[in-house]
């Protein structure tokens, strides 16, 4: 390296120092599209932790979790507060609340425990309830997410189909298909989320439609994901939020279906149930009005508990209220 007579570099080596100084820095590129992948929000906001927060703020829907959690409770330790089967006659017709210490709750006309019909009866409709939830989640999913992501012809016969299935008033197709099939907790589950899937579905679809045109599902597409890895590991994950909302409200419906059903006399007749108790106590709603009155209680708050925990738990995973609320 030439000095000049100062003793300095001289201005030509100044020039080329600074070009390899320059040249041995590594800049990433602004807009890397796997980078961009990467680097993608895996929620809405708000996430995990401010989601968790809000929900624990809420007291009604801290309630609504206190009583399910409790109802919940309650049907797994059936076998054990009321081993015998409940629907056997274990005493005298027709004793009143609180009138036996043996039968807090009373007996129907038939001498059975109300009692024990209620705590077995929480396992079937919590069963059908979340179970029926379930069938109804794979079928929306399964026909909303190639709608709302590939569109065109795809999204035109899908929707052809949703519309077909709601053509029907829910509740008659469901007595339909129950009343053909052998009525059973599996005959009645399955039938309850075939009449429910629908709405999970159009629901799934305007979810997809809005997010496949994010930056980061673009950013996925040109690094070269497939079509199946982009829906699950993509854009479902920030589709979840308002699909666990309606998840809440249905499996209250489906309980409130089954229940119909029961009282209808379309429920399954080897087991207790919500529903199939109110059935068996409407002929005795003069004289004993509790053994449709209880059961009828605890539906209505088990349904209410759902709702209050969907509001919550729509409070909490909404962005937009959870924005409003910062503001």
């Amino acid at each position: 390296m030439s000095r000049s007579a100062s003793g300095a570099p001289a201005p030509a080596d100044t020039v080329r120092i600074r070009f390899q100084a320059a040249a041995s820095r590594k800049v990433a590129p602004a807009h890397d599209p796997v980078d961009q992948a990467r680097a993608r929000p895996a929620w809405p906001i708000p996430r995990g932790g401010r989601a968790r927060r809000t929900l624990t703020r809420n007291p009604a829907a801290l309630t609504g979790l206190a009583f399910l959690c409790a109802i919940l409770a309650t049907a797994c330790l059936a076998p054990v507060l009321y081993p015998d089967d409940p629907l056997g006659m274990v005493g005298r017709p027709l004793i009143w609340p609180g009138q036996d210490a043996e039968f807090p709750l009373g007996t129907d006309s038939l001498g059975r425990d109300v009692a024990a019909g209620l705590v077995h009866g929480a396992r079937v409709s919590l069963l059908v309830g979340i179970a029926a939830t379930v069938v109804g989640l794979a079928l929306g999913l399964a026909v909303g997410a190639p709608a709302g992501y590939f569109g065109g012809w795809i999204d035109r016969v899908l929707v052809r189909l949703i519309e077909i299935f709601q053509a029907v008033p829910a509740f008659i197709l469901l007595v339909v298909v129950v009343a053909i099939a052998q009525p059973s907790v599996t005959t009645i589950t399955i039938a309850i989320g075939l009449v429910t899937w629908p709405t999970i579905a159009r629901l799934v679809r305007a979810e997809f439609r809005a997010i496949r045109e994010k930056e980061f599902v673009m950013a996925a597409r040109s690094v070269g994901y497939g079509h199946l890895r982009i829906i699950l590991r993509e854009i479902l994950p920030n589709a979840l939020p308002p699909i666990i909302v309606t998840a809440s409200v249905m499996v209250a419906s489906a309980i409130l279906m089954e229940s119909a059903l029961a009282f209808m006399g379309l429920g399954d007749p080897n087991v207790v149930s919500w529903g199939s108790m109110i059935g068996a106590g409407r002929e005795h709603l003069r004289t004993a009005w509790y053994l449709t009155a209880l059961p009828g209680v605890v539906i209505v708050f088990t349904v209410l508990a759902l709702n209050l925990l969907g509001d919550g738990l729509n409070d909490a995973l909404n962005p937009r209220i959870a924005a409003e609320r910062r503001i």
